[in-house]
């Protein structure tokens, strides 16, 4: 199959039916490397996206299935280093939460928290107030309540994104302003 002598209308068309003809082996190939069918045919899809963006770069006798593989593999290795920057992401960030905030930033944090921690999901508030309020070790509050160290880090995550929200919502100027010398009286 390629697109030899072919005006750009029927190069298309030619790439369109390829890639749909052959959309199942696509799909297993994606899902070997995956190991996740939803994954797949996502990583499929978005590989099918950039064939059709690409098609300009074909040339006479490209074999349209072997050029479309290139693609695939191009896009699950893209995939890959991405979830692998994510990880390294989410590791240095739980190794800044473990570090916790120094004395100078305990000193000025908003008194706004303590007010606004009973308005988080009951889950947030609790692990605000023990790893961020009482610096409780975060290997000590994940065993407690029976999660990994990592859903640890995400849920802290969520509950300091939900809390700094509140913060904007209640606080605005100081808020935005880190919070430093706090003067708003709030009632949540």
């Amino acid at each position: 199959m390629h697109a030899a002598h072919q005006t750009n209308a029927e190069t298309s068309e030619l790439l369109r039916r390829v890639l749909t003809d052959n959309l199942s082996a696509f799909q297993a190939f994606a899902q070997s490397r995956l190991g996740d069918a939803e994954l797949a045919a996502d990583v499929v899809q978005d590989a099918f996206l950039k064939a059709l963006r690409a098609e300009a770069n074909l040339e006479d006798g490209d074999n349209l299935v072997a050029w479309f593989y290139r693609i695939l593999r191009n896009t699950i290795t893209d995939l890959y280093r991405k979830k692998a920057g994510q990880a390294r992401a989410l590791e240095q960030f739980g190794h800044e939460l473990d570090d916790g905030p120094d004395e100078a930033t305990r000193q000025v944090i908003c008194g706004c928290l303590h007010r606004l921690l009973p308005t988080l999901k009951p889950e947030y508030a609790e692990v605000v107030r023990r790893v961020d309020v009482e610096e409780e070790e975060s290997a000590v509050v994940a065993a407690s309540l029976n999660v990994t160290p990592g859903n640890l880090k995400v849920r802290l995550h969520r509950a300091r994104q939900q809390l700094r929200e509140r913060l904007v919502e209640t606080c605005r100027l100081c808020a935005t302003h880190g919070c430093l010398d706090c003067q708003c009286v709030t009632q949540p």
